[in-house]
């Protein structure tokens, strides 16, 4: 135990010397994660407040069109501006004034009335509820299209979703004329009571967590928070790996091997020191997170309660990347190999881990492959805490496989600096 305690001091007073290392570790994670947040939490309000501008070119003027503006209007995504000339419209949108350009054929509203009678006349007929020797004429009716004019750069998404949208709209229309037309076909009376109900008896209702209910609407803090500090935590491993390099280069561990010190005792001296590091880190983001968010309009992090895991997935975390900053340390002869090896393994895992682009939105087979990713594994007991409010159970095979991986990385160190050594 004394030689550990000596281990870790040694490991304090070098780690004491480089302020400027030590400034670096602490400040720029926190710089990064506030910009970040900043920048998505701006977007998720731009996508939640800020209105479409679309055209919307009416040669029905009836109450198909009336409708489709009633629609559009109530979904609070669009800011409807009415043009007389789809010409117009086509040119403004093509140029990228506009996204969306919406126009009305002439005589929609007629043309449909015509036909829904003329089907429910049909109908009627085939059960015999007409007068006899009646028959309906058919009138040639050229089906209607609504055209969509969209700017060239607009996104397939944002297309798909406009068009299912309207096609939604016009559907409603046209059930509601059919009803209407029969309600006027079988009604004895003028201004009876409605026969039919037009509202839709299938309805949706989401439900999302709240407040109330014991846990919380994720938002831009609360995905920064856990994934930059993860990303900080496993970004250790590069001041680690470099300070065993330097250690091996500068003669320190030829020293060290002519005393009673084992390859362990002095990997488990760094590994108490960094993983303070790795602590200060993540206390110094929820902090953050905390005290300076609200003070620049970003949502506050709730760690009510959650503190004790949050902490608990965070020192797992910290072993994992301290056990993978021990091996390349340990396998690495040169700061040059070391140190884009490391920053370059960080960035990789990080994108599969999900720190990057959301683990969902992934192709199926980098969905699996993520799985490898230990900061995968530290990202999902975190939100396990911040989002799901789970307890200590639910989070122990998370980070039971950033214990294994800290052994074993430790382990493969071991064994390689004692057969590279081995005399």
């Amino acid at each position: 135990m004394h030689k550990l305690w000596a281990s870790t001091y040694k490991e304090f007073l070098l780690l004491r010397r480089d302020m400027g290392g030590i400034a670096i570790l602490f400040v720029m994670p926190l710089i990064l994660l506030i910009t970040i947040t900043l920048i998505q939490n701006n977007t998720f309000k731009t996508l939640k407040e800020t209105k479409i501008a679309i055209l919307l070119v009416d040669n029905d003027k009836g109450t198909v069109s009336k409708s489709i503006n009633e629609g559009l209007s109530k979904a609070n995504t669009f800011e409807i501006i009415k043009k007389s000339s789809s010409e117009e419209a086509k040119n403004l949108v093509f140029k990228g004034k506009y996204q969306l350009a919406i126009v009305i054929p002439e005589n929609l509203s007629k043309d449909l009335t015509i036909k829904v009678n003329e089907n429910v006349d049909g109908i009627l007929e085939k059960f015999g509820l007409e007068e006899e020797n009646k028959t309906t004429p058919k009138t040639k009716i050229q089906k209607k299209e609504v055209v969509l004019y969209f700017d060239p750069a607009t996104q397939q998404s944002f297309k798909n979703a406009v068009k299912n949208g309207i096609d939604k709209i016009i559907s409603g229309i046209e059930i509601q004329s059919i009803y209407k037309a029969f309600e006027a076909q079988l009604s004895d009376t003028p201004n009876s009571e409605p026969i039919f109900e037009t509202e839709n008896f299938i309805t949706f209702k989401e439900i999302t967590p709240d407040d109330s209910s014991g846990t919380y609407i994720p938002n831009a803090s609360q995905h920064n928070v856990p994934a930059w500090a993860l990303f900080a935590i496993f970004f250790i491993i590069l001041p680690l790996s470099i300070n065993i390099i330097k250690e091996k280069s500068q003669g320190t561990f030829v020293r060290l091997r002519t005393n009673p010190v084992s390859y362990a005792t002095v990997l488990g001296g760094k590994t108490l020191v960094y993983l303070a590091v790795c602590m200060t880190q993540f206390a110094l983001m929820l902090l953050v997170g905390l005290y300076v968010f609200p003070l620049i309009s970003l949502p506050e992090i709730n760690v009510s309660g959650k503190l004790p895991l949050l902490f608990c997935v965070a020192l797992f975390s910290g072993l994992a990347a301290i056990g993978l900053g021990l091996l390349l340390g340990t396998i690495f002869k040169t700061h040059e190999q070391s140190a884009p090896f490391g920053a370059t393994l960080v960035v990789i895992l990080a994108a599969l881990g999900g720190v990057w682009v959301p683990v969902f939105v992934m192709p199926k087979f980098m969905q699996i492959l993520s799985n490898i990713s230990p900061m995968n594994w530290g990202l999902n007991a975190f939100y396990d805490v911040f989002l799901r409010n789970v307890s200590f159970k639910e989070i122990v095979p998370e980070i039971t496989l950033l214990f294994i991986f800290f052994i074993v990385t430790t382990i493969i160190s071991i064994l390689y600096n004692e057969k590279k050594n081995a005399v």
